[in-house]
């Protein structure tokens, strides 16, 4: 660093410096080598001298090198054979011992392919699980086992895959097959239920027998009938008993149940299952919008719901957890507020009463066999009350036209029987006694017209069609009996009292018609405690009894016969009226003819007719009416008289006017 000072002539005293030491080191490299020179020179020397015996030597080992080469080839060959062959010995012993434990490896897959192919699925997972847990970590570090490694998840894919696929099949089988199921499940607890009715129906075969003999050997012979026919059905299908078992194959269930427990997803599988038949549900539960117009529309339905019922129950008793009875209970009671609703609303279109029994035959048998199988059906036979009330009302509707036809077909004059066996035909239809009239020889009339009789079987053929409601319903002779009561209270005070009234207002009907109408609603009144009686037999409960409902017949046909009672008194004024019209006063005649005038004498003769025909009638009615007649008639002549339009009146009108009057009297 000196060197670049500023010091003057520092550059060139540097370099002078540097040129001596240079001048001083050449001298130390030439004393070095004059001292080593001439050792120099002898190594070299030596060295010529060593050249040509170091060339004989190198001839002499090469030539020794070529003969031992020459000599050990073949020992070189046979060692290499050796070396070759012990490797190859060892290779083989170590293929052996890693075969032997890849043999079980393998020779398990193989199983596992194999079971795959016959579909033995549950059996493969085991396995699976034996070649992860076992026998797979012996040899993992092979190629093919990591191979092997990656295909077991696709494996378990695949079964639940195949699995979940043959559920889904199961589940469209029974959506197919659940009518069928249900169609047999109904039929033998119908069977059932037939066969222990058929051992008790000996007691009760002599329903109404003290009513009509001829009635009671139809309803026997009918009861025999039955009984035969189902002791036939029973030997027919008892070496043939179906169950849900029998009509679907339920190892699919099983199966995928087994397979998704294995692998750690019972709980999905149950929710997916659950979730399925929860829609399979309500597809079952919606009904077809014309299931109303036909009996088999009402079958097919419930047979349907009862085939996914008893599936349910049997997936409940054989699988352990899949379902549960909560699970069952809460499906049923969703499943009952559905069917309850769409029965209301389908039932209440039938207008047929045939139709309306059918479904009630077909919710009892519903019922009974949900029943059976562990269901609560207490709602079911509270809505059939419902239905009954349904089912009266077209009863009613049905016995309206019934009872209006009657009335249309009536001549309205008293049967005449004309030997003792047409008397006897009439007196087996209905319960007629009267000790004069059977003093009488025949031919001989008998008072009422030929509609009574008819009314009165309706009646009872009413009673009969309203207790085939009430059987299979699980109640009491006496409840039984208060609903026939009720339901014919309703026929008798409402349907065949409009229908009477209705007639009494006709047109058409005249004062012979209702004269005779009074007569036949007499006879009906006296024959309700015969009807009292026939209810009392059919159930067997005694009119004694302190809550038996009475018939209010009495007042129906009492109103009756009093609007028919009013109806003569107003038709006999309209007749009056009639005759009244027709009268022609010359209110200026000089002189009376000398007798009553023509129209007044007509009028006369018809009055004296008409009141002949009250002879059958009560007396007071009769009196009434002629009382009636009486006053009307002298209201309308004093109105004649006074009339404001009658200007002036001559004594010789006052004089015929007066001859009338008289004439009245």
């Amino acid at each position: 660093r000196s060197v670049y000072d500023d010091q003057p002539n520092a550059h060139q005293r540097f370099m002078e410096k540097l040129d001596a030491c240079i001048r001083n080191h050449d001298r130390e490299i030439e004393k070095m080598c004059n001292f080593h020179h001439q050792g120099f020179v002898d190594a070299i020397t030596e060295l010529l001298k060593v050249r040509a015996d170091a060339e004989k030597l190198k001839v002499q080992v090469t030539d020794t090198n070529r003969r031992l080469q020459d000599a050990g080839k073949e020992v070189i060959a046979q060692t290499e054979e050796i070396i070759r062959c012990r490797v190859q010995q060892r290779n083989i012993t170590t293929v052996v011992e890693k075969l032997q434990l890849c043999l079980p490896v393998l020779e398990m897959y193989s199983k596992l392919k194999e079971q795959m192919n016959v579909k033995r699925y549950y059996s493969a997972l085991k396995t699976m699980e034996q070649l992860e847990n076992l026998y797979l970590p012996r040899v993992s570090q092979y190629r093919f086992c990591q191979i092997m490694i990656e295909n077991l998840p696709k494996l378990r894919e695949e079964i639940k895959e195949i699995s979940m696929s043959d559920l889904k099949d199961f589940l469209e089988s029974i959506r197919k097959h659940s009518d069928r199921i249900g169609e047999t499940a109904m039929k033998q607890a119908q069977q059932q239920k037939t066969f222990s009715t058929t051992l008790q129906k000996p007691n009760n075969v002599n329903y109404g027998r003290h009513m009509h003999l001829g009635r009671n050997r139809i309803l026997e012979s009918k009861n025999e009938i039955t009984l035969k026919r189902t002791f036939e059905d029973d030997d027919e299908h008892e070496e043939e008993v179906l169950t849900a078992q029998d009509l679907v194959d339920f190892s699919p269930v099983y199966r995928c149940l087994h397979i998704y427990s294995v692998l750690g997803d019972g709980e999905v599988f149950e929710n997916y299952y659950r979730k399925q038949r929860r829609k399979q549900a309500r597809l079952v539960l919606q009904p077809q919008s014309s299931m109303h117009e036909t009996v088999e529309g009402y079958r097919r339905y419930f047979s349907q719901i009862v085939g996914f019922f008893v599936v349910e129950d049997h997936i409940l008793h054989v699988t352990q957890g899949l379902v549960t009875r909560t699970y069952t209970d809460e499906l049923w009671n969703m499943a009952l507020s559905k069917i309850i609703a769409v029965l209301r609303t389908h039932s209440s279109y039938c207008s047929d009463p045939d139709l309306v029994l059918e479904l009630k035959n077909l919710i009892v048998v519903f019922a009974d066999t949900l029943q059976g199988y562990g269901f609560p059906v207490t709602r079911l036979f509270d809505l059939l009350f419902e239905i009954r009330d349904q089912y009266n009302e077209t009863l009613l509707k049905k016995w309206s036209g019934l009872f209006r036809d009657i009335f249309e077909a009536d001549n309205y004059s008293p049967i005449p029987v004309a030997n003792e066996e047409e008397y006897k035909i009439v007196i087996s239809k209905f319960p007629f006694q009267d000790p004069e009239l059977d003093k009488q020889s025949f031919p001989k009339k008998l008072p009422m017209s030929q509609s009574v009789p008819q009314i009165y079987i309706q009646v009872k053929e009413f009673i009969y069609a309203s207790l085939k409601f009430s059987e299979s319903l699980h109640r009491s002779s006496t409840e039984i009996d208060d609903m026939l009561r009720k339901s014919t209270n309703l026929l008798l005070t409402r349907t065949l009292s409009s229908c009477l009234q209705n007639l009494i207002k006709k047109p058409h009907i005249g004062l012979t018609e209702l004269v005779q109408i009074i007569i036949n609603t007499t006879h009906l009144e006296q024959a309700c405690k015969y009807l009292e009686d026939f209810i009392s037999n059919i159930t067997n409960i005694s009119q004694v009894t302190v809550h038996t409902a009475r018939l209010y017949g009495l007042s129906t046909f009492k109103d009756a016969r009093h609007a028919a009672e009013s109806e003569i008194y107003t038709k006999l004024n309209q007749k009056i009226d009639e005759f009244i019209q027709i009268a022609d006063y010359d209110w200026t005649m000089s002189e009376s003819d000398g007798r009553a005038s023509g129209y007044l004498m007509d009028l006369i003769n018809f009055l004296r007719s008409t009141f002949q025909v009250f002879t059958h009638l009560p007396g007071k009615v009769a009196q009434t009416a002629c009382m009636s007649a009486c006053q009307h008639l002298s209201t309308s002549l004093m109105q004649m008289l006074l009339d404001s339009e009658l200007k002036q009146i001559s004594m010789g009108a006052i004089q015929q006017f007066n001859l009338d009057v008289i004439q009245c009297e």
